[in-house]
């Protein structure tokens, strides 16, 4: 992958795969290593967002200028929707619940699949980041499109539940339909998360996305935890609001584990 900024979208198309909490963790743990990161809430229910700042906060981000859909909506330079985190080495352009209506913003555009890409260009040829992390909607449509296109690769968090591998014939269809505008977009891999291993269906999970041909799954899982729970009911990454978790250290050896990939 060589040096230089490299951009990683979270994605995946059902929801509750614990995308917003992995792309979070996973940007926290890459600033602690050292790596400079900008996160990126592309999703209306701004959980990424969440994960960083207190619900008043996102609030003011959300109802002012200082969030992803107007700069969408703009077409501006992305810079100047940057903010700085509470943590050292990661920034934010927060999202809107405005996001919901990104679609019909994109419809009327010309160019419209390469918005985002244009709107971080200078962001990301000042070198300024090592790591640019986008969280996506559970959706596929012009929007994640748009992320796809902006990204390097894609990483896709799968739950570990019966109904965790559902629908994710249609990403990788929809992850083909984009490489054709694309066609440098990597998959970088499939990360297994909310891991019960008391259960089969992580065993099941495993095994299923093995058979996929040319498929990377990390060898780092993340198990069920509490302190997830408690870590978003404080708006915190569950790294910084409880590092000897078990969580916390698994979202820090994936993130060691994306970061070899360089």
């Amino acid at each position: 992958m060589g040096t230089g900024t490299r951009v990683i979208c979270f994605a995946n198309n059902k929801g509750g795969s614990g995308k917003s909490t992995t792309c979070s963790n996973v940007g926290y743990a890459l600033a602690q290593a050292g790596r400079r990161v900008l996160l990126i809430d592309g999703d209306m229910q701004m959980n990424l967002s969440l994960s960083l700042f207190d619900e008043d906060t996102v609030l003011g981000f959300a109802q002012g200028d200082k969030n992803l859909y107007e700069g969408i909506r703009r077409q501006d330079d992305l810079a100047e929707y940057i903010v700085h985190t509470p943590y050292e080495g990661l920034d934010l352009i927060p999202s809107s619940t405005l996001m919901s209506s990104i679609e019909y913003e994109l419809f009327t555009k010309w160019q419209r699949e390469y918005i985002l890409k244009k709107g971080l260009k200078k962001t990301r040829e000042s070198g300024e980041y090592d790591y640019i992390l986008i969280d996506a909607p559970p959706t596929l449509g012009g929007w994640v499109m748009n992320i796809l296109c902006a990204s390097d690769e894609i990483i896709i968090p799968v739950e570990a539940s019966p109904w965790g591998l559902f629908g994710l014939g249609n990403m990788f269809e929809f992850l083909d339909d984009v490489k054709e505008i694309a066609p440098d977009l990597k998959l970088g891999g499939i990360v297994i998360t909310k891991v019960d291993t008391r259960k089969n269906y992580f065993r099941q999970t495993l095994d299923t996305l093995k058979e996929l041909d040319d498929v990377k799954v990390f060898d780092t899982y993340i198990r069920v935890d509490s302190g997830i729970e408690w870590s978003q009911d404080n708006n915190a990454p569950v790294i910084a609001y409880k590092k000897g978790s078990r969580s916390a250290k698994e979202y820090m050896a994936l993130a060691q584990e994306i970061d070899a990939a360089r």
